[in-house]
C-alpha cells in the first residue's frame, strides 16, 4: 500500500499503523517617514498570498506525499524556500486570518479569537497599512472570514476589495503601484459529506494505495472522503498555478514574494479546531525570484501569524511595536540563527455554536521539536461539541464537520472495534494532554500522568505559562470565560430554521 508521510505506531487499533485602527496622524506620519528611505514603489515587491483552507501537512508531493499532485506548491519550495515546522496559531479559519492581519496572538484580539466573530476596528491592520503605504491590496476566494465584518464598520472585507480571481485583479490593478493580493482558495474544505472532487482524483488514485491514519477507520467512506480531499489538493494548486502563470507572462514574477500555505489542518475528525497537527501544522514555502537562495528548507519553528510582520517588512513598512507574531524575512534570508525559533504556540476558544450556552472549548498549547503539551481549560465540557444537536449543524458533536468519515463513526459508535477512536475524537480529555513525538508522531498515547515525563511536562508547562504572561493571555485567570460571551454570527443549520 502507498503512503502519505503517515508512520505507524504499531497496532494498538488491532491492524498494521503507517509511520513513515484605528490609526492617528503620529502614526501614519512616522509610516510614510519609513516609507521615505525605501526604494520607489516600482522597486518594492508585490507580494502574492496564496491562502489554502483546510491543508495539512505533508500533503504535498515535495514534502513526500505521492498521492498529492501539488506542482505550483513544489516548484515556490523548489525556487524558493519550504518551510518544514509552520503551525497556525489557531486551528480555525478566522481567528486564524485575523492573527495574520494583525499580527497579534488570538487571545489578544478579543471576540476575533472565535470562529463567526466580529472584526472591531482597534488596532493597526497589515492590509491597511500596506495601502498607506502605497500598495494596491485585493483577495479572491476567502478573505478574512468567516464572521461579520460589517457589524464592526468596515465597508470591504478586511483584506480589501474582492475580485473573481488574480488574473481579474491582474488586469484591473493599477500598475504604477506594488500590490498586495490574497487569494483564498477552498477546494480542500469539505462540504457537508459532499464529494466534489472524488470522480476527478478518482482517475489518477487507487483506492487502495491511500493510507489511512491510524486515528481514523480503514473503510470505504475515509477512503472516499481522503480521495476527494487530495482533488480538492490538486485543484487547489492549479489555480496557484495559474496565479504564478499571470505572473510570469506580465513579467511580474521575479518581483513577487509568493507565500504559499494554509489556514489550518484538514478537516477530518480530529483535524480542523483541534490544537493536534492534524489541525494545526501546514505547508510553506515563499519564493522571490533572485532574492532568495532556492531548494532551501528551514527547519526553525514559524506561526503562520507571523506572515503578517513578514509581508511588512517586506515591503518596507514599519512594524507596529503592538504587533506580537514576529518576522521571519530573516529565516527567508538565511541571516543565520534566530533566537525563540524552537517551539511555537497554538490556541484555541470557541470554534463553532454547538455547546449548549454557546460555550467555548479552551485550549492553549505549546509544540516543540519532540513533544506537545496542550492544556484544556475546561475539561468537563465536550471537546468536540455537545452529544445531541444544537444550532450549527445537523449531528452531534458539531465541532467535528461533516464527513462520511464522520457519519460513519457515529453509525458504528457502539462498536467495540471502533470505540477507541470514537472516544479519541469525541470523549472528553484531561486537563493536560503530553505526547513524545519520538515515538508517538501522530499523538494518540497521551503520557501525561506517566513518572517518566514528569520533568520534560513541567519544562512544557512552566513555556506555555512564561508565553501566556508575556502576552497578557486572560486565561491567566482561571474564572475568565470572555469568550462565551462574544456574539456568534454563524447562522443555525436548516433543520433549526
Amino acid at each position: 500500500m502507498g503512503s502519505s508521510g503517515y508512520r505507524g505506531l504499531g497496532d494498538r487499533f488491532g491492524r498494521p499503523r503507517f509511520r513513515g485602527p484605528r490609526l492617528n496622524a503620529g502614526w501614519l506620519v512616522s509610516t510614510w517617514l519609513a516609507l521615505a528611505s525605501v526604494a520607489g514603489a516600482g522597486e518594492r515587491p508585490n507580494i502574492l498570498l496564496i491562502l489554502a483552507d483546510n491543508w495539512r501537512w505533508p500533503h504535498a508531493s515535495v514534502l513526500g506525499d505521492p498521492l498529492a499532485r501539488t506542482p505550483a506548491f513544489d516548484r515556490v519550495a523548489r525556487e524558493g524556500v519550504l518551510f518544514t515546522h509552520a503551525f497556525n496559531p489557531v486551528p480555525s479559519c478566522s481567528p486564524t486570518r485575523s492573527c495574520i492581519l494583525t499580527g497579534k496572538a488570538a487571545h489578544q484580539l478579543g471576540s476575533r479569537a472565535n470562529l463567526w466573530s466580529d472584526f472591531p476596528r482597534d488596532t493597526p491592520v497589515v492590509t491597511e497599512l500596506l495601502r498607506q503605504a502605497g500598495y494596491e491590496t485585493g483577495y479572491s476566494g476567502k478573505g478574512w472570514g468567516p464572521g461579520n465584518h460589517q457589524v464592526s464598520g468596515w465597508a470591504e472585507n478586511p483584506v480589501g476589495r474582492k475580485y473573481i480571481g488574480f488574473g481579474d485583479f491582474a488586469t484591473r490593478r493599477d500598475r504604477s503601484k506594488p500590490f498586495f493580493f490574497w487569494l483564498g482558495n477552498t477546494d480542500t474544505a469539505t462540504r457537508g459529506g459532499l464529494l466534489p472532487h472524488f470522480d476527478q482524483a478518482r482517475t489518477w488514485i487507487d483506492p487502495r494505495q491511500v493510507a489511512v491514519p491510524p486515528e481514523l477507520p480503514d473503510c470505504e467512506e475515509v477512503r472516499k472522503d481522503l480521495i476527494n480531499y487530495y482533488g480538492g489538493v490538486a485543484k487547489m494548486d492549479a489555480e496557484a498555478a495559474d496565479a504564478i502563470e499571470t505572473l510570469r507572462s506580465s513579467g511580474l514574477l521575479e518581483n513577487t514574494v509568493v507565500i504559499y500555505t494554509s489556514d489550518n489542518g484538514w478537516q477530518m475528525p480530529r483535524g480542523l479546531a483541534n490544537c493536534y497537527d492534524s489541525g494545526s501544522r501546514v505547508p510553506l514555502a515563499v519564493r522571490w525570484g533572485a532574492c532568495l537562495e532556492g531548494g532551501r528548507k528551514v527547519e526553525p519553528f514559524v506561526n503562520i501569524g507571523d506572515i503578517g510582520p513578514t509581508i511588512l517588512e517586506l515591503a518596507g513598512v514599519e512594524i507596529p511595536a503592538e504587533m506580537t507574531m514576529r518576522s521571519f524575512v530573516g529565516l527567508l534570508k538565511g541571516e543565520g540563527q534566530v533566537p525563540d525559533r524552537d517551539a511555537v504556540f497554538i490556541e484555541r476558544e470557541r470554534h463553532a455554536n454547538v455547546r449548549q450556552g454557546n460555550l467555548s472549548y479552551p485550549v492553549r498549547a505549546v509544540r516543540t521539536a519532540n513533544f506537545l503539551y496542550l492544556r484544556n481549560y475546561r475539561p468537563l465540557r465536550w471537546p468536540a461539541g455537545d452529544p445531541d444537536v444544537f444550532f450549527v449543524h445537523e449531528r452531534p458533536f458539531g465541532d467535528v464537520d461533516t464527513t462520511l468519515v464522520k457519519d460513519y463513526l457515529l453509525a458504528h459508535r457502539d462498536d467495540p472495534a471502533q470505540a477507541e477512536r470514537f472516544s479519541l475524537i469525541f470523549g472528553k480529555r484531561p486537563a493536560e494532554e503530553f505526547y513524545d513525538l519520538r515515538v508517538d508522531p501522530e499523538q494518540l498515547d497521551n503520557v501525561a500522568q506517566e513518572p517518566k515525563y514528569a520533568a520534560e511536562l513541567e519544562r512544557h508547562r512552566k513555556r506555555l505559562e512564561a508565553w501566556m504572561r508575556a502576552t497578557d493571555d486572560p486565561r491567566l485567570d482561571p474564572n475568565d470565560d470572555r469568550w462565551d460571551r462574544y456574539e456568534y454570527y454563524g447562522q443555525p443549520s436548516k433543520s433549526r430554521n
